[in-house]
């Protein structure tokens, strides 16, 4: 009971305006803070995560959260099977448009800040920067993202399959 009125409180401090201008409901909010919460390591890189999410919604784009799938089959540390990807789950931002039905992960203060005010930008694609510390990369290009995408795999490759978060 705590926990919520504590949440209530927080919750209520959020500026919502730009969210609702964007026809963005607070419970979706929540939902999209919950997924920043699951991908952006970095304090800087949480507005740029729910840039590309709200980019991705207006496009009707599929999300390709990897959060959302981690959710969806309970794998939160070894890195997502074909299986996992393709899973039909309703929490599957691979293989279902639009958000999951409900949030992911207890989204943090900061993380509903951004989702209710993401940065303005064209990014569709991010990817963790190898050795970048928790640092992500951001493209508007699919190209660059597949370019920065094999230079993580190779990093990953080079860590015995682990994420090269951190070297």
């Amino acid at each position: 009971a705590d926990q919520l009125t504590d949440f209530k409180r927080q919750f209520a401090t959020v500026d919502m305006r730009y969210a609702r201008s964007q026809h963005v409901s607070a419970y979706d909010v929540l939902i999209v803070a919950s997924m920043i919460e699951g991908e952006a390591q970095k304090a800087p890189d949480r507005a740029l995560v729910a840039s590309v999410i709200y980019n991705r919604l207006r496009l009707g784009m599929p999300l390709q959260i990897d959060a959302t799938t981690r959710y969806a089959t309970n794998n939160y540390t070894a890195p997502l099977t074909a299986a996992q990807l393709s899973s039909p789950s309703p929490y599957n931002t691979r293989t279902r448009k639009g958000l999951p039905p409900t949030p992911i992960d207890n989204p943090s203060l900061a993380a509903i800040q951004a989702a209710a005010h993401p940065a303005h930008t064209n990014y569709l694609y991010f990817v963790v920067l190898p050795c970048g510390n928790g640092k992500e990369v951001f493209d508007s290009s699919y190209e660059q993202f597949l370019r920065d995408s094999q230079r993580y795999q190779t990093a990953r490759a080079q860590h015995g399959g682990r994420s090269p978060t951190h070297c």
